[in-house]
């Protein structure tokens, strides 16, 4: 019993910061403020959390895992179909915190635990367009622009869960992921020159 009553005050601790850092900045927040919100003592913020540092990166811990399993988007022959599937599984797994990722976008230019996770997060996402890619294109996409194509979509991705999908604005990347399907195929096709 007594772990629970723990556990739900580092939890209560965890969220009030979450939510409290995302609103106003970890800088701006006292431990003052997110005891007070969680309804703990002080004491007890820095009893799970050294530093308010410290409270920085459980919350980066917690980002939910963006790896999902290629087998499951690839639709063999449809690269922008596949890339779509992924992107949408992405958004799903990042939308189930939406305060944790505004947040951590937020902090990232000034504390580099969450830089280096953010710049992990991309690295991932990198792999797994590049991945998907390869897979559903096979031999009709160009192989020497796959990485380029990768790393452009993981910019493009990475975008729009930092800034574009908090906004009411209609969501270009269907145009994105189809140009870069497009280009990849045409560039791996061989071109006809026209007669003279």
């Amino acid at each position: 019993m007594e772990e629970r009553v723990e556990d739900s005050a580092k939890e209560r601790i965890l969220a009030a910061a979450e939510e409290l850092f995302a609103d106003g900045g970890f800088d701006a927040t006292p431990t003052s403020r997110i005891a007070e919100r969680a309804g703990v003592p002080k004491g007890l913020v820095h009893y799970y959390f050294n530093r308010k540092k410290d409270l920085l990166a459980a919350l980066v811990a917690r980002l939910p895992d963006s790896t999902v399993d290629h087998r499951r988007v690839v639709v063999a022959g449809d690269v922008a179909e596949s890339l779509r599937r992924l992107v949408a599984a992405l958004d799903a797994r990042l939308n189930a915190s939406p305060l944790l990722s505004h947040l951590l976008w937020r902090e990232a230019d000034t504390h580099s635990a969450v830089r280096d996770a953010m710049q992990a997060r991309y690295d991932n996402v990198a792999a797994q367009i590049k991945q998907v890619i390869l897979a559903a294109g096979g031999a009709a996409v160009a192989i020497k622009d796959v990485e380029a194509a990768a790393a452009l979509l993981a910019l493009a991705v990475s975008y729009r869960h930092s800034v574009a999908r908090h906004s009411d604005e209609e969501d270009p990347i269907d145009r994105e992921l189809n140009f870069v399907a497009s280009a990849l195929v045409a560039s791996a096709s061989p071109r006809v020159r026209p007669a003279r």
